[in-house]
């Protein structure tokens, strides 16, 4: 069952602009993802965006947590995931949310980002899809299983 969606829609040009500011990039991106956007500007703004829609997901906007608190990463064949710490983990936890799905789609100027947050008993399988581990400190990351 889906038990949010969001979704946000950028010009990239103002993350762009934004993350000439060294401050910017460590408050909004995790190590991993300021390692991903190094060499394409236009997946900071990309990140940026599912940042925002995973927030409108959650049905608080970036109250109680921030953006670095949603990690925008990809697969080897390219396609986002997210991975949440801290509060964004808790409230996730608390809306039954188990799966998360992302598109992303742009123009030379625009980016859109589009989430789901899908509770997990209604996933077929889906008893024990998921673990924590802790891979940043002591916050916890979601993130399904290795089978």
């Amino acid at each position: 069952m889906i038990a949010g969606i969001g979704t946000d829609l950028i010009r990239i040009d103002r993350v762009i602009k934004a993350c000439e500011k060294e401050s910017f990039l460590k408050r909004v991106f995790t190590e991993k993802e300021r390692q991903l956007i190094a060499g394409n500007q236009n997946r900071a703004a990309s990140n940026f965006a599912v940042k925002e829609a995973v927030a409108k997901a959650l049905g608080t906007g970036f109250r109680g947590f921030g953006p670095e608190d949603v990690e925008v990463l990809r697969d080897s064949l390219g396609r986002p995931f997210v991975n949440l710490y801290g509060k964004a983990l808790s409230l996730s936890r608390e809306k039954g949310i188990g799966s998360w799905h992302v598109t992303l789609s742009h123009t030379d100027v625009l980016v859109t980002a589009t989430v789901i947050g899908e509770t997990l008993g209604d996933l077929p399988g889906s008893e024990g899809c998921c673990e924590t581990g802790a891979d940043r400190g002591a916050d916890e990351r979601m993130r399904p299983k290795n089978n």
